[in-house]
């Protein structure tokens, strides 16, 4: 998507909420879009801080909170990390690199929610999953083990 189609489609998902597109939500989501390593709410606060110096800590998680509950945006927490937010609303997984603390993307085949459902208990069908891997790269893990045995 281009810059312009990304701005039309949030102006239109917030029209569909009854809000309105703000310069500061516009720039809060054009962050999230441009570098999708699933930043937390100081890490957006950094780089929009460049584009609109006075924008406080307060905006952004308030942007990010209307982002989130206008489901242009995932929140991603890993269990007592801060919030982190993903703008890949395809099914997907993380993995979470225990090493460095970054996370990926893992794609997921579009059938699997149907999948999935197959096992919940009768009468019970899931709008969305959630599936976080946890480990390391395996470089990592063979480099710590190759140096841990030297002092």
């Amino acid at each position: 998507m281009t810059a312009s189609e990304n701005s039309e489609a949030l102006s239109q998902r917030l029209a569909d909420s009854g809000l309105r597109s703000t310069p500061q939500r516009e720039v809060v989501y054009t962050v999230l879009l441009k570098k999708r390593d699933h930043p937390t709410a100081d890490e957006v606060y950094a780089r929009v801080k460049s584009e609109l110096p006075t924008i406080s800590l307060a905006t952004v998680y308030n942007c990010l909170e209307t982002l989130v509950q206008c489901d242009l945006v995932r929140a991603v927490n890993f269990e007592r990390g801060p919030t982190r937010y993903c703008p890949n609303l395809r099914p997907h997984a993380h993995f979470h690199d225990e090493s460095t603390g970054r996370t990926h993307d893992i794609d997921l085949p579009p059938t699997v929610l149907t999948e999935l459902n197959r096992i919940l208990p009768q009468g019970f069908d899931a709008k969305s999953i959630e599936i976080t891997f946890r480990g390391q790269a395996k470089e990592s893990s063979e480099h710590r083990a190759a140096g841990s045995g030297h002092s």
